[in-house]
């Protein structure tokens, strides 16, 4: 079982934190970004219920799991947590049909369809949305395009998954973005303001180690299209440089099959162990666009630089030539340059780790008090912009 992140001794202030409220998840299938974000409102609101489309206990953390968790009928289907993403169409229905107990708040953490979920009669409903719905909005080519059947359905149910998406967008009170980035979207596809709250890093757990980095070079990503693991593998068969992947997910295979010599697939890894290959890495490689990207600031924390593509989240968490390298191009000669030129850097340590440092809990928390309170105090439910339905 995944570990907890050890966030127990920060505490939301005590009105809040002794507020009914019922908190709702996409799917518990692992411990990413939004789960450990997901974490921190647990030990926040620690007898919360929990809404969910399905739970994978042996893949989430005893934090998560010690909490009443309420499933969709997705529950029951044999085999789901492998192949979920298959049922898509039936996400929307679903989670509409969970009933939540009474409370005054509802908190969905989305970036799929819990921010679709029905609050509790004369609750308010908080998003902290990582981003609208991915599948709908962005990336179709990565999630369907490299299949001419699958993209032919899916463009059959886009349209209705816009238009769901959009609907419900309408009965959140507020929305918090995790980024600028994400902000943006909000605004473009549900013609929503939101504020920014910037997902956090254990600074505590994520710190530089005390002897000199290895020869080999990082990426810690699920590995599924849209993170664009495949443009560092061809790289660095290119440059004959050593870079080890962390992660598992759907390209897994075939991203092992057009690896060379020098890159190491290394599956999943504990909190630890990851910790170590920061700590002992040359570089972090970041070939996506992210709606945030938490393992370029944990990199940083650990005093470790990153190569990044110019585009998304990460654009806000690195500073250029302090803290990283961007590359501007989704190409292998753009990558290869930017990694030349990290390689030949000479990194302050310290000045990295001051710019994870910006990316605290204790700022999350800070951020996420304010947008609590606002959204308990607003006179009404803020609907979509007009011409934007």
């Amino acid at each position: 079982m995944p570990t907890d992140n050890g966030h127990e001794g920060w505490r939301f202030p005590d009105d809040l934190a002794g507020m009914d409220v019922v908190l709702c998840h996409d799917w518990l299938t692992g411990m990413r970004g939004g789960e450990r974000c997901l974490e921190i409102l647990c030990q926040a609101f620690p007898s919360a219920p929990i809404l969910t489309l399905l739970h994978d206990p042996a893949a989430v953390s005893e934090t998560i799991n010690r909490h009443p968790i309420i499933t969709s009928w997705l529950q029951k289907i044999p085999g789901i947590a492998r192949r979920y993403r298959s049922f898509l169409p039936f996400f929307p229905s679903a989670i509409e049909r969970l009933k939540a107990p009474p409370a005054r708040l509802l908190i969905s953490t989305s970036h799929c369809v819990a921010k679709g979920a029905s609050a509790p009669a004369g609750a308010r409903h908080l998003c902290y949305c990582f981003t609208p719905m991915r599948y709908a909005w962005t990336f179709f080519d990565e999630y369907f395009g490299r299949n001419p059947l699958k993209a032919a359905a899916a463009a059959l149910i886009l349209l209705r998954l816009r238009a769901w998406d959009r609907r419900t967008a309408a009965s959140v009170h507020r929305f918090v973005a995790i980024s600028r980035h994400v902000q943006r979207r909000i605004w473009n596809f549900y013609g929503r303001d939101s504020d920014v709250v910037y997902p956090p890093v254990d600074l505590a757990r994520l710190t530089p180690g005390t002897g000199r980095h290895r020869e080999f070079d990082l990426i810690v990503s699920a590995l599924v299209p849209y993170k664009r693991i495949a443009l560092a593998v061809r790289t660095y068969n290119r440059l004959d440089y050593s870079l080890k992947i962390v992660g598992t997910g759907s390209e897994a295979r075939a991203l092992r099959a057009i690896a060379g010599r020098r890159i190491e697939f290394m599956g999943w890894q504990s909190d630890e162990a990851v910790r170590d290959l920061y700590r002992n890495c040359r570089l972090l490689v970041f070939p996506g666009e992210e709606d945030f990207g938490l393992a370029p600031v944990e990199a940083m924390a650990c005093g470790r630089p990153v190569v990044a593509f110019r585009k998304g989240g990460v654009t806000e968490s690195v500073a250029e030539n302090v803290s990283g390298v961007f590359f501007d191009a989704q190409t292998e000669s753009s990558l290869a340059e930017a990694v030349e030129k990290a390689a030949a850097i000479p990194w302050e340590p310290d000045a990295i780790r001051a710019q994870a440092e910006r990316f605290s809990v204790q700022a999350f928390i800070a951020g996420f008090t304010d947008s609590i309170r606002k959204c308990l105090n607003q006179s009404r439910t803020a609907r979509i912009a007009p011409g934007r339905r």
